[in-house]
């Protein structure tokens, strides 16, 4: 039997990838070290072609005391179909299936335009880092303060990110899932250009736990697109929609509620949220 072409994500749409990482043959090549839960590096096979992916089995994530033991690898996939639906496309292709460890989730591995340098050092392409760490008081031209962080020599440093539309999306979808672990090792830059989040476990809780590095934009006003996708969030959240009966699958009924709540208050306020103060703002460690 003739060993499976390795296609190029690029050349499949993201519904055909969702069928494909849904009903290919999954096998397990390496762990990825690192994670707090398990993350295995695979491959998928399906029709003669092959993709990479991501596969975190439910049986190897590890219990969180404000989440409920086993559903980390749903709201992943519940995080896919709200990217989704605001047209973005701001995560990899991911679906719940069986696999060899049970069933978890399986998402489409980003080959990043920054293996080496990360979010915080320039892609191949040249373009500027995502994340920063400066010395001056104030953001420079085409950044956005985060907040002071203190650096290993004592000193004082402020952390800022730039001042991309492509984070700035994220940003939103973030105030929408109820991110609370926005870290900058999860933003991942693509060689064509795009900006993919990833590891979305700790997500749709009913409490604010909005936590992440993006606050750059917080007050301000939300873009003219931006108020257009959550207008558009807002109806497709209505009760009895296709969206609504897919999340039902993935998140409590409460869950659900409290997300039309956050897209009703953003499409009320049209400005990013803001830190209430009542939760640590920031996930740790940051990167």
């Amino acid at each position: 039997m003739p060993a499976p072409e390795r296609v190029p994500s690029r050349s499949l749409t993201a519904t055909e990838l969702v069928t494909f990482l849904a009903e290919g043959r999954l096998t397990v090549r390496g762990r990825i070290r690192g994670a707090s839960n398990a993350v295995l590096y695979c491959t998928v096979a399906h029709e003669g072609e092959e993709v990479t992916c991501v596969y975190k089995p439910v049986a190897g994530e590890r219990p969180l005391w404000d989440f409920p033991d086993g559903t980390l690898a749903q709201r992943e996939v519940a995080a896919y179909e709200i990217s989704e639906a605001t047209g973005w496309g701001l995560i990899p292709p991911t679906v719940l299936r069986d696999g060899p460890y049970g069933e978890g989730m399986c998402q489409l591995w980003i080959e990043t335009a920054a293996e080496d340098n990360g979010p915080d050092g320039p892609d191949a392409d040249g373009r500027p880092p995502l994340l920063a760490l400066v010395e001056d008081e104030e953001p420079g031209e085409g950044w956005k303060a985060v907040a002071f962080a203190e650096t290993e020599e004592g000193g004082r440093a402020l952390l800022v990110h730039a001042d991309d539309p492509r984070l700035r999306r994220l940003a939103v979808l973030d105030a929408v899932i109820n991110n609370g672990d926005r870290k900058g090792g999860h933003l991942l830059p693509a060689s064509d250009g795009r900006l993919y989040g990833i590891d979305h476990g700790v997500t749709f809780n009913a409490d604010d736990k909005l936590r992440t590095l993006l606050w750059g934009w917080a007050g301000e006003p939300l873009t003219a697109e931006a108020v257009e996708v959550v207008d558009r969030l807002g109806a497709a959240l209505a009760p009895g929609t296709a969206l609504v009966t897919r999340l039902a699958e993935l998140i409590t009924a409460a869950e659900i509620a409290a997300l039309r709540g956050r897209v009703e208050a953003l499409r009320v306020s049209g400005k990013h949220p803001e830190p209430s103060g009542e939760w640590p703002s920031i996930p740790w460690p940051p990167v």
